[in-house]
């Protein structure tokens, strides 16, 4: 395995900002992470707050020993006793088969910040992934994307929930999902990892109660000894520990609301993508009432309903809900940060592009609920390279860097372009030029004469043109039926590294690169020390 870094400026204006300009938005944020005293000032900062360490940490070991985690987690959860510990966080929601790759793209790049800063500061760092099993959105969840037939194709379990409720919540339809993954492991060719591989899944999966159980226990599989805390947001336990903090937001929920949407306003002035829809009347939490799960909204009157009048509560109903039942709760994207930062010590928080341009309104409801925004480091990004697809560019001296932000399509039609002599592309070109230059002098005679005959005579060569054009589009056409085989290899470079139009970490599973290379890949990967530094990576498989 070989990793190379490469430099690609993000398409996000906010995001682009942040990595290269940051002073333009540093008002949004409490730390620069370009700062050399970040480490410093935030272990102070985390020194004034206090945190449920024992509760938390008991919570948190009979979680993970439900999922069966290797020693080393059990270790790192006790170490959280310490008052001198410390986490690195990121989160995700419980995608099938781990999700897309940037979900265990955003572990690495916790694993790796974590025994950076646990080096270097001298004190225990502990890696943790919050999976946000109260989210309740299962149509984002329920589907993986597989190579098929040269396109990138949905394949969606067949569970259709009842109701709207929390993914943590949601049973398993095991006849269900056994028979998804039978279908999603037959499109993969069987190598030496295939029957092992599958074995694991569908043992895992047998053993899970929700798609979080087996979410966990596939993470772990794949870092088995790095450490990895896991942490199910939406466990009754959990709940239990967030009672205070629940309650600190119903009491600041206009200050929160208000914050929040007025550095949207303001973000939106200045330019800026706003991946956040906010208003100010937004609770930013949820209420679960018999399996739906309801998002509430304040009313003039300072009572909470459902956005659509499911239900109706006084904020001391709500204040109550939050003292004996908080697990009737939940936080939506507002507020779920802020639960994050009262129940852990945050040293560093890590997330995508999309999550940096959201977190940029945030500011003002940390400072509501008396706390302060943790360093924001933005996750490690990787572009896997298999052996054939390596070969397959080489063959046709294609930049990795190229194709990996715009893709292989244009290169294609160049090359097929030039496999005539001379290259049908260019003898097109000239044959238009010669053409134009021939119909100059009636243009001008036509200009001339008036009226609408210049018009015309324009209309004419545009149309002599466009013969042309078509003559070139089926000599092209010609050609490939004799160059299929390269340009098929064309296409899997594209489909590979560019998918859609997109990054591979977007559209691509782990479940292809295990079966070609095993389960200790994303371990490898891990093994070698990785910059924050850099925009981008490849690997080189």
């Amino acid at each position: 395995m070989r990793i190379d870094s490469m430099n690609m400026k993000p398409k996000q204006t906010l995001f682009r900002d942040y990595k290269y300009d940051y002073e333009k938005i540093a008002d949004r944020f409490s730390y620069s992470p370009y700062d050399e005293n970040i480490w410093t000032d935030r272990l102070e900062d985390l020194r004034a707050q206090t945190y449920q360490r024992e509760a938390l940490s008991g919570v948190l070991k009979t979680m993970n020993e439900k999922w069966e985690v290797p020693r080393e987690t059990l270790e790192n959860i006790e170490r959280l006793k310490d008052e001198e510990s410390v986490v690195v966080i990121a989160g995700q929601q419980a995608g099938l088969l781990t999700g897309p790759l940037y979900s265990v793209h955003k572990i690495i790049s916790v694993l790796q910040l974590a025994r950076q800063k646990e080096k270097e500061l001298g004190r225990p760092v502990i890696p943790v992934f919050w999976i946000a099993g109260e989210d309740h959105d299962f149509d984002e969840i329920n589907h993986i994307m597989m190579k098929q037939n040269g396109r990138m194709d949905k394949k969606t379990i067949g569970h259709v929930p009842e109701v709207k409720s929390s993914v943590s919540e949601l049973q398993m339809d095991q006849k269900k999902a056994d028979a998804w993954l039978e279908d999603v492991f037959r499109m993969v060719p069987e190598t030496e990892h295939t029957n092992h591989f599958y074995q694991l899944v569908q043992e895992h999966l047998h053993q899970s109660d929700s798609y979080t159980d087996f979410f966990a226990r596939l993470i772990y599989q794949l870092f088995p000894h790095e450490g990895l805390v896991l942490i199910d947001a939406h466990d009754p336990e959990v709940r239990r520990l967030e009672t205070p903090y629940f309650t600190t937001m119903i009491r600041q929920n206009r200050e929160i609301a208000g914050g929040v949407f007025s550095l949207l306003q303001k973000n939106r002035q200045e330019g800026y993508e706003t991946l956040l829809d906010s208003e100010m009347e937004d609770a930013h939490l949820f209420y679960h009432d018999r399996g739906d799960r309801i998002l509430l909204v304040r009313d003039e009157e300072g009572q909470f309903r459902g956005k659509n009048n499911e239900v109706v509560l006084s904020r001391e109903e709500l204040l109550q809900i939050a003292e004996a039942s908080p697990e009737k709760l939940s936080n939506n994207v507002v507020t779920r940060p802020l639960m994050q930062e009262s129940l852990f010590p945050v040293l560093a928080f890590i997330g995508g592009p999309g999550e940096i341009n959201y977190w940029s309104a945030l500011k003002p409801a940390f400072d509501a609920a008396g706390l302060c925004m943790p360093p924001v480091f933005p996750r490690l990004s990787f572009t896997l390279v298999d052996r054939k697809t390596d070969r397959s560019m080489r063959h046709f001296q294609l930049s990795v860097e190229e194709v990996v932000q715009k893709g292989a399509a244009e290169k294609k039609m160049n090359w097929i372009g030039a496999m005539s002599t001379p290259p049908v592309k260019q003898l097109s070109e000239q044959v238009k030029e010669e053409m134009a230059r021939i119909h100059a002098p009636l243009r001008q005679k036509a200009e001339e004469l008036g009226g609408d005959l210049g018009q015309l005579a324009d209309k004419n060569l545009a149309y002599l043109q466009e013969t042309v054009a078509f003559l070139e589009k089926r000599m092209l056409q010609s050609l490939e039926g004799t160059y299929r085989s390269e340009l098929g290899q064309f296409d899997d470079i594209d489909i590979t590294l560019h998918p859609a139009g997109g990054l591979q970490e977007r559209m691509w599973n782990i479940l292809p690169w295990v079966n070609d290379y095993g389960l200790s890949l994303f371990q490898e990967m891990n093994r070698h020390h990785l910059s924050f530094e850099h925009d981008h990576y490849v690997v080189y498989l």
